[in-house]
């Protein structure tokens, strides 16, 4: 590739070093291709440049900005994209909110700043949108003109087709995404479900490459599950803290939760499965703390104020149900804890609590998992509608609706050998490795430039690219993934 890569997000770095994981991932990748990252500014303008604004750039590249106004901000940001196409991804399709001004204000925004990205973009360019903010991009860039590759990965889950169905903007959905050359999921059952929906279209096919049409649009399909820094987590874990943070008893337990304040993350089941192991305790089970670290978010949103109350309520009952006086069993807080100070806590943890109602990946669980002492390492205890629990089988697999199936885990991990864990925290700690946040990055980014080489393929039936040394040849079919089997003949139709 001798274009430059173009990353836009909703959000971008404005200010220091870059940190957390991603961030990092696409500082690093930026900075060995050059190129630009693009995201919205922190201040809101009255009337918006109709031009990207250069900030303070990284190493090697440079990062600009795009303006909205106030009245954008909780239209297209709070509005359409967190409280429709959000929840309408968590699979809660009741708490979408119906207002046609929200929809209006999405797609201005998008138009302007694929206006503005048409202006700058030259044909060997490489665009690559991140999530759920710019859906209609590609669309508005092709209308444009604009013949560069362009993809986009979704960090949160595919919508099922009864979810889209609520969706009043669901044929604008499907060609949104079908403008986009790659279309990056998270998880395999993603991409299953992403076929699914586009099966259920009159115009959808599925073409001996692997790739789907949808009208007069080809485009590609496929898993990249996103993971960590592991090494710089695991560094940063091994530092003790200077001051005990917690003050529990030596033969107390340590069960940790990681959260930002959302209906999707399970924050109220998760208390419940607690409490009823509080309340199923023998007398001979450990004091078991849970300390929920919940920051919030979204605060405006009438639903998110919802679960805070709510949360805070169940707190109060199972504290003072169950509390002694010299143990809380317990502990919200509802704001942030500085990296350098949670990666330690991991560490310190028996259990890492991590029962998402429902999640794109959710990296707290291989956060938990890269923080361990492997000679005495913790459990994990992992929701299975987690993207996560998909490739993390070896930790504790709950049902995060079932409080008492989330108990009864907890009393296991709390009594499991140290043999058991070590085996479970190898496996797990393999597949953490296995899925590095710098690898993942490379890997959507060569497959998103051999599009253009190899015509979009080959792709296997579940949407994973082929690399040569996975392809074969077949006299009819021309270049194939290996264990790929479809029937030779005409394109079919999905279904």
């Amino acid at each position: 590739m001798t274009g430059r890569l173009i990353v836009l997000s909703n959000r971008i770095p404005t200010a220091g070093p870059p940190s957390g994981g991603l961030v990092v991932a696409i500082d690093e990748l930026l900075a060995e291709r050059g190129g630009l990252w693009i995201g919205s500014g922190d201040d809101f303008v009255d009337t918006p440049s109709e031009s990207l604004q250069p900030i303070q750039g990284g190493s090697g590249y440079n990062k600009v900005i795009f303006d909205l106004t106030e009245q954008e901000h909780k239209e297209f940001y709070l509005g359409y994209a967190n409280s429709v196409l959000w929840p309408l991804c968590h699979h809660r399709p009741d708490l979408i909110a119906f207002d046609r001004r929200y929809a209006e204000s999405y797609a201005t925004v998008n138009a302007r700043v694929a206006k503005m990205l048409a202006e700058i973009i030259a044909p060997d360019d490489l665009i690559w949108v991140h999530d759920y903010h710019f859906l209609p991009v590609a669309q508005e860039l092709k209308r444009l003109g604009v013949s560069a590759r362009v993809g986009l990965f979704l960090h949160i889950p595919f919508p099922t087709l009864p979810d889209l169905n609520a969706l009043p903007e669901r044929e604008q959905f499907y060609q949104w995404l079908a403008a986009f050359d790659l279309v990056g999921l998270q998880t395999e059952a993603d991409v299953a479900c992403c076929l699914q929906c586009f099966r259920a279209q009159e115009t959808g096919e599925m073409l001996f490459d692997g790739r789907l049409k949808f009208q007069d649009q080809t485009f590609a399909v496929r898993s990249f599950p996103i993971g960590i820094d592991a090494k710089s987590f695991f560094s940063i874990a091994e530092k003790p803290l200077k001051d005990d943070p917690l003050h529990l008893r030596k033969e107390d337990r340590l069960i940790l939760g990681v959260d930002r304040l959302d209906y999707s993350k399970g924050l109220t089941h998760r208390v419940r499965g607690f409490g009823k192991w509080l309340e199923k305790r023998g007398a001979k089970s450990p004091r078991g703390t849970l300390v929920q670290i919940t920051p919030p978010s979204r605060e405006l949103v009438a639903a998110y104020q919802d679960i805070a109350r709510e949360l805070e309520a169940l707190v109060g009952h199972f504290n003072g149900r169950y509390g002694e006086l010299d143990w809380t069993p317990i502990r919200l807080l509802e704001h942030a804890v500085p990296r350098e100070t949670l990666a330690p806590l991991y560490r310190l943890a028996d259990i890492g609590l991590v029962t998402p109602l429902a999640d794109g990946m959710n990296l707290v669980a291989k956060e938990y998992i890269a923080a361990q002492d492997p000679d005495d390492p913790g459990v994990l205890i992992l929701s299975r509608a987690a993207g996560a629990a998909e490739q993390m089988t070896d930790a504790l697999l709950v049902n995060p609706h079932d409080s008492e199936e989330i108990g009864d885990a907890i009393e296991r991990a709390l009594s499991m050998s140290c043999d058991e864990r070590k085996a479970r925290h190898k496996a797990l700690m393999q597949v953490v490795r296995d899925t590095d946040i710098f690898e993942w990055g490379a890997g959507y980014l060569d497959c998103l430039e051999r599009l253009e080489i190899a015509s979009a393929g080959p792709f296997d039936e579940q949407g994973r690219f082929c690399r040569k040394s996975e392809r074969k040849s077949d006299p009819t079919m021309g270049e194939v993934c290996r264990d790929q089997s479809l029937d030779h003949g005409n394109p079919q139709k999905i279904g």
